[in-house]
């Protein structure tokens, strides 16, 4: 797998489902590693065919994949070792793995809706709110960046946002 492909798999499905959905609305619902992957999608439609993505929305997003490897648990042992940023950070972009959702959202236009947990031990949520403060800053309808946040007494985590009985709610 490779971002490029991920991207490219994506669009193909979102060609599939609006050839048989009529006008029906189409978004693109990303979760941890996929946020970088809808970002791309939706980027990809405004600039290379015209197109504004119906709605996107991040669960447990962060700004870009360098960032986000800097992070994750698994990283912290290796993180205070000399060339950590050389052999494992720069080694992402040798393999053109950026995701960056950072650069993304600067240029997207369609409402956009950042759900992140204030648990999750995965993705720091500081990516999700530094990722939405970016879009929030390069939007110019203010209005269609929005930022939840679920508190650490759900218990949601890293992946458990979609059980959260009120979020079908919140993203209306």
């Amino acid at each position: 797998p490779t971002e490029s492909g991920f991207t490219t798999d994506v669009l193909a499905l979102y060609d599939w489902a609006k050839e048989r959905s009529g006008n029906s609305t189409i978004l693109f619902w990303g979760h941890s590693l996929g946020t970088g992957i809808a970002t791309n999608v939706a980027r990809k439609l405004q600039e290379e065919r015209g197109v504004q993505a119906d709605a996107v929305v991040l669960e447990s997003p962060y700004t870009n994949i360098r960032e986000a490897a800097a992070h994750i648990p698994i990283t912290k042992i290796y993180r205070q070792f000399p060339g950590f940023g050389y052999l494992i950070l720069d080694s992402l972009a040798l393999g053109n793995m950026f995701f960056p959702s950072d650069e993304n959202v600067k240029v997207l236009a369609c409402p956009l809706l950042i759900l992140h947990a204030e648990d999750d031990d995965v993705l720091p949520p500081h990516l999700g709110r530094k990722l939405f403060e970016m879009a929030r800053s390069a939007y110019k309808d203010k209005t269609k960046v929005k930022f939840i946040t679920f508190p650490k007494k759900l218990g949601l985590g890293h992946d458990y946002i979609s059980f959260n009985l009120e979020l079908p709610a919140l993203v209306k």
